[in-house]
């Protein structure tokens, strides 16, 4: 028996369906796909990264755009939703309502989407020319992972731990404190396969 067919939808398709739609949808290579609802806790993580950064750019020229702004990879003609965008510049855009140029972009990781966000999804950005930094911010402990572009193309990867630690931003003057960013969150109860093993127990 043969398979199934998929229909191929444009670009233009997929806009006009996605301003109708009561869910968001990414768009890639003739297909869309639905986004999944987000957990208590990404949604709070999320939300105090917001406040955190508008507080960490008041009054400067970046600003931060929360998880409606939808983003083209015009290098790959991926659209997507990051969790939050920093821009620097006027925006660019594309058909009325699609970014074009982010600064910084952060991900608030899921267990249905962190591999996706680590590998392929992070190949798409690498190639959108204004991206400076790309942010990884773990829901289930105090924990980031903050890729920073080097002159020579490559990605520098610093791990930002513990509650008490503070995320300080590479590209532009702004810092955020773990302890603010996680304020509400009660993370699970982690395994070993989470941690690593205490050396000296």
């Amino acid at each position: 028996m043969s398979a199934q067919l998929k229909s191929f939808i444009t670009p233009q398709e997929y806009l006009r369906r996605e301003r109708l739609a009561d869910f968001k949808s990414e768009y890639f290579n003739g297909e869309m796909f639905a986004m999944a609802g987000a957990s208590g806790s990404h949604v709070r993580v999320n939300s105090n990264l917001t406040v955190c950064l508008g507080i960490a750019f008041r009054g400067g020229p970046c600003y931060p755009l929360s998880n409606d702004m939808r983003v083209k990879v015009s290098a790959t003609g991926l659209y997507t939703y990051p969790d939050q965008i920093v821009l620097c510049e006027e925006m660019e855009i594309e058909e009325g309502d699609v970014l074009l140029n982010p600064k910084i972009i952060f991900e608030v990781l899921s267990p249905t989407t962190e591999h996706y966000d680590r590998g392929r999804k992070f190949e798409h950005y690498r190639t959108i020319v204004s991206l400076q930094e790309y942010i990884l911010v773990s829901q289930i402990k105090p924990y980031i992972e903050q890729f920073v572009r080097q002159s020579d193309a490559s990605w520098l990867m610093t791990a930002i731990s513990g509650i008490n630690a503070v995320l300080t931003l590479a590209t532009v003057a702004a810092s955020v404190k773990l302890q603010d960013l996680y304020n509400g969150v009660r993370f699970p109860q982690l395994t070993v396969y989470d941690e690593p093993a205490d050396p000296n127990p």
